[in-house]
């Protein structure tokens, strides 16, 4: 897997510190430890391919003006034989890279040796990683930000693998605690309500139609069994028979929607093999617990948090961040994961460091686990935030948003903006086939790759690997800012996965496309002046598609060959 824009950066700090190893052994700089210095691509590329400042941080050091000292260092690089062409010294001096021709025609024959791995790196060294994300609630419907949190989460974990992390996908069943106490009890009722009207709902409890669907399938099964049996007896029967129908249904909506999970966690088995428990026994026994009004607190302010908080209450029942600190050490400890990654809604940004104390105390390396929080979406229809299904009339679900915009709009664009900003999604933007939606614009340059190699074809012109031997025609800026963005791809994987941002992968795909429709614009493949230029730029044209094919298939988006 090469990164030719790695290798040619790495080589350029090579030829950079050869060239002060001369200077210095010439007497023309002294013998004195060369600060850090940076090695950059510049936004303009009239500056060259690389910069860098070597010779402006060497001031102090060689005791001259950086101009000088870059005048010396270019002077004495030799690059013969390496992928750059000249050095040139800029402003108050810096120095300018030039790759050479054939480095170009190496990035395009690379994309179509690697084909559908290009863009993979090794830079996660088989490192482990697990990315929990969505973990909705399993007593009801998955909501907009649910979708949001879908399409990042699931993107997020394709590119770390791509980055040579062997991660995996996990939901985080929450079966145990308030939520389904309060599930039951609404089960409870509407169960009884079948045999007793006059039996009410409480206002804090869950009014949907699936309590109600539930129930009476239940009835349908059971009948009256449960009404004179004991209360705990009829909520225990009652949660097992609906809560694996809810679960089954998170994971049906969620494969509609692209994600498949590698686990299923549930909440319910810290609670069963004792994790919970140890996890407040450990803390007491490490002396970072105390009593007060006989709950059970834990000294989070002596590990950064910003206040103590409660581990237990006083009548016994662990408080709901109790299983979260269980479940976190679990992976990181029990399960032994290198990183594992949370993508949370911005609602939560109290809660982690709360955690990450609690990890710290039980002696877990709180920095194996990085937290990533999701703003609030607003669906925009005309200019004005949608609420409500237009179907149904209740609030729009990830299932009712699927009905109304194609799956490859939604996971496109709850990627096109960071975690940490808010999104307004554009209804109407997601259905239009016109350049400004930008996942059409996208398929869109796949189909026209497609089409341009396809009529070719049918006209007896195919690529061959010969026709690798014409890539240094491609002279144009067009052609050559169209590779330059091609070799960038690996660098952006590593970028994405460094930040947990997946936005950058939808920029790359849009800029790609850009550059593409801007090449084919000004550079015509079927009419180029020689036949030879022609299946040069046939061949880029392949390695085009197969960059922005790998590049959708990263954000598990389709890659239509005709539109």
């Amino acid at each position: 897997m090469a990164n030719c824009i790695k290798l040619a950066s790495d080589e350029l700090n090579v030829l950079l510190l050869d060239a002060v190893g001369r200077l210095v052994a010439d007497g023309k700089v002294p013998a004195q430890p060369i600060p850090a210095f940076k090695i950059e691509i510049p936004a303009d590329k009239t500056h060259g391919d690389f910069a860098t400042n070597l010779a402006m941080v060497s001031a102090k050091a060689f005791r001259m003006p950086p101009r000088n000292i870059a005048a010396l260092i270019c002077e004495a690089l030799v690059l013969d034989g390496s992928c750059f062409e000249r050095a040139e010294i800029a402003g108050p001096g810096f120095i300018n890279l030039f790759l050479r021709r054939k480095w170009f025609s190496d990035v395009v024959k690379n994309v179509l040796e690697e084909k559908e791995n290009y863009g993979k790196t090794s830079t996660g060294a088989g490192k482990r990683a697990l990315v929990e994300f969505v973990s909705a609630n399993p007593t009801g419907p998955m909501h907009v930000g649910n979708a949001r949190g879908g399409a990042l989460g699931d993107s997020l974990a394709e590119i770390l693998l791509w980055a040579g992390y062997d991660t995996q996908r996990e939901f985080y069943i929450n079966d145990a605690g308030n939520q389904i106490e309060k599930f039951a009890t609404s089960l409870e009722v509407r169960y009884l309500q079948h045999f007793d009207p006059s039996i009410e709902m409480p206002e804090d409890a869950y009014h949907g139609a699936d309590i109600t669907e539930h129930s009476e399938n239940f009835i349908a099964e059971f009948g009256d069994k449960y009404v004179n049996a004991d209360a705990k007896d009829r909520r225990d029967a009652l949660v097992k028979f609906a809560l694996p129908k809810n679960i089954a249904g998170l994971e049906r909506d969620l494969k509609k929607y692209r994600i498949v999970y590698d686990n299923w966690f549930s909440e319910s088995t810290l609670h069963k093999n004792g994790s919970v428990k140890n996890i407040v026994e450990q803390l007491t026994a490490k002396g970072y617990t105390y009593e007060q009004e006989g709950a059970v607190w834990f000294k989070a302010t002596e590990f950064g948090a910003d206040k103590d908080f409660v581990l237990v209450r006083a009548n016994g029942i662990p408080t709901y961040i109790v299983p979260d600190i269980a479940y976190h050490y679990d992976k990181l400890v029990t399960r032994g994961y290198d990183k594992a990654i949370d993508i949370l809604g911005a609602d939560h940004h109290g809660y982690v460091p709360r955690l990450k104390a609690a990890l710290t105390a039980l002696g877990v390396d709180a920095g194996k686990l990085d937290v990533v929080l999701m703003q609030m979406v607003m669906l925009m229809r005309d200019g004005e935030v949608v609420k409500l299904s237009k179907r149904s009339g209740k609030a729009i679900t990830l299932v009712t948003l699927l009905d109304e915009i194609p799956i490859d709009a939604a996971r496109f664009f709850f990627n096109t903006r960071e975690a940490n900003s808010h999104f307004e999604f554009d209804l109407d933007l997601a259905v239009e086939k016109s350049s400004q939606n930008p996942v059409y614009y996208v398929q869109y340059a796949h189909a026209r790759i497609c089409s341009i190699i396809r009529n070719l074809e049918e006209e007896g012109v195919s690529v061959s690997d010969e026709d690798k031997s014409l890539l240094d025609l491609l002279d144009k800026p067009q052609e050559i800012e169209l590779i330059r963005h091609i070799a960038t791809l690996p660098m952006e994987i590593d970028a994405a996965a460094k930040t947990y941002d997946p936005s950058k992968i939808t920029k790359y795909a849009t800029e790609l496309a850009t550059l593409f429709h801007k090449f084919y614009d000004a550079c015509s493949v079927k009419r180029a002046e020689t036949p030879e230029l022609m299946r040069a730029r046939l061949v880029l044209c392949g390695a085009a598609r197969q960059t922005l094919c790998n590049t959708m298939r990263i954000l598990k988006i389709d890659c239509p060959e005709k539109m």
